[in-house]
């Protein structure tokens, strides 16, 4: 049996986590939004065609904020198809995925069920196919009162009060060879800056967030971020990346320590931003928004699983199923990005339903949690407050893990994989703690020394875990792979001592005692 030390102290602060850090991304991509978000004529649908069973799972889920129409969709999107009267909005061809867009769900739409959802819109312009211009339309269409075109055209449509959508991106993956309009680091930083000019000018409430590189492993990374914002420092107040993990090399143990790639990732984008404001002297500190983050690979390949033919609507698409396995890896993005508050401060699960999702549906049927859905509603349950710096001394193990997807497969040495991956938050009624065992054959031993919180007492202490890491969740078994309640649990005149399950994802809440 392993063991571990760690130390948690009250002072040792990293930053609050930003509610935008609880995100996710709908996009017209397969089933997503189609037979996702909104089925007319199901069961659950209410009048405006969303269903309501989804709903109530997103509702447990809980994202703060959701990003769309895209993604790779949106470089070819024109937004006015998507309004006005459904019955006389044109179908188009989806140059982004192969398929028909019909165009019945469009931006009111979205905000209408953001509204319904209690969720803060992320919109996205198109940059691609589009420029400043229908960006700066499409604000004033979403943002400004009354009295113009556009505004009145929005209240003529049915939505007197302007939606007031604060978070805006600045297109999407423009650096990637498959995006409509692709465009080098100058030509995007020129034109971003232009739109952010615009989009400010006529509302200047709006925040603004820069395509980063859409990739580590992309043979321009660092130099994109670097002349990008060289280009719109002063016109952005975040840079975007984004990162997917995958176990292609069938190596379970680098596969769960991949997640610490991320935490690399992080710290790259900030070094890089953070050159840039030095180069100007500038106390101006651009922030992170992850706002594309999830395990894949089943799906990416081969081309067949990407499209089908004859440029049907929402085809089944994308539809990553997820194991036990996945869900370990997703909880270590998951405690990457919470010892990252400081600077990640906008985050986007991708997707939300049917596509790369925690939610899956059957048309006109049921819809059920796969096993990622779990390491993510914890993280939006108890993940809101101050993170701590938590000091971990654990064994170690070495892996090389390999992603063949992207420009450039350049395998990535991690010499010292700590077997216990962990966060640690901190808010008014107490602490939790985000624990990840990657220990693939036996539990760990775990004693938490917890300083500067007072009493505190065990409120909720749970594990997913599963002998077999390939089960997973399905429309006939959709609580295969849940949260149960962690054994073994003892607290101490120093904190804790736990016993973490092998290959397991556990959450322990500790809550203060009153005093006195």
């Amino acid at each position: 049996m392993r063991h571990s030390e760690v130390l948690i102290d009250r002072a040792f602060e990293i930053g609050a986590t930003d509610p935008r850090l609880f995100g996710a991304f709908v996009e017209h991509l397969g089933r997503s939004v189609y037979g996702g978000i909104y089925e007319p004529g199901h069961k659950t649908a209410d009048p405006a065609g969303y269903r309501q069973d989804v709903l109530a799972l997103i509702r447990e889920l809980g994202p703060t904020i959701v990003r769309y129409p895209g993604g790779n969709f949106v470089s070819g999107y024109n937004w006015e198809d998507g309004v006005g009267p459904v019955a006389q909005r044109p179908r188009r061809l989806d140059l982004a995925w192969m398929s028909a867009e019909p165009n019945s769900f469009g931006t009111n739409e979205f905000i209408d069920w953001c509204r319904l959802a209690g969720i803060e819109p992320m919109l996205a312009v198109n940059l691609g196919t589009r420029g400043a211009e229908a960006a700066g339309r499409l604000v004033e269409y979403c943002n400004h009162p009354a009295g113009t075109a556009m505004s009145d055209l929005r209240r003529s449509h049915g939505w007197e009060q302007p939606h007031a959508v604060k978070f805006w991106c600045l297109g999407n993956e423009m650096d990637a060879p498959w995006q409509i309009g692709a465009k080098t680091a100058d030509e995007y930083g020129r034109l971003a800056t232009e739109a952010a000019k615009v989009m400010r000018w006529v509302d200047p409430t709006v925040e603004l967030a820069a395509c980063g590189s859409c990739g580590r492993n992309m043979p321009n990374f660092g130099r994109w971020e670097d002349v990008v914002l060289e280009h719109c420092f002063d016109e952005v107040e975040w840079i975007s990346l984004h990162t997917y993990l995958n176990d292609y090399a069938g190596d379970t143990a680098a596969f769960l320590a991949s997640a610490d790639t991320v935490d690399h990732f992080i710290e790259e984008v900030i070094a890089v931003a953070d050159s840039v404001a030095a180069r100007r002297r500038s106390r101006k500190r651009i922030k992170l928004s992850l706002d594309e983050w999830n395990v894949w690979y089943r799906t990416r390949r081969p081309r067949a699983t990407r499209v089908k033919p004859g440029w049907p609507v929402a085809p089944d698409i994308l539809q990553e199923i997820y194991t036990m396995k996945d869900a370990l890896a997703f909880g270590g993005m998951v405690i990457a990005l919470l010892n990252h508050a400081d600077r990640v401060r906008a985050a986007c699960l991708a997707q939300l339903v049917n596509v790369l999702a925690p939610i899956m549906t059957e048309t006109g049927g049921p819809a059920w949690r796969q096993t990622i859905f779990w390491p993510f509603a914890h993280m939006t349950r108890f993940g809101r407050g101050t993170v701590l710096r938590a000091l971990v001394h654990c064994e170690t193990y070495s892996a090389v893990y390999h992603d063949p997807l992207g420009p450039v497969d350049v395998p990535v040495e991690l010499p010292a994989v700590s077997y216990l991956k962990l966060a640690a938050v901190h808010d008014d009624g107490g602490v939790t703690l985000f624990m990840l065992n990657r220990d693939l054959e036996g539990p760990i031993r775990m004693q938490a020394t917890l300083r500067g919180f007072g009493p505190l007492r065990v409120a909720d202490a749970l594990t997913l875990h599963d002998a077999d890491l390939e089960a997973i969740n399905h429309r006939d078994a959709p609580d295969r792979i849940r949260p149960v309640a962690l054994d073994g649990v003892e607290q101490n005149a120093d904190g804790l001592r736990v016993l973490l399950p092998p290959a397991s994802w556990s959450v322990i809440r500790l809550v203060a005692l009153p005093r006195g």
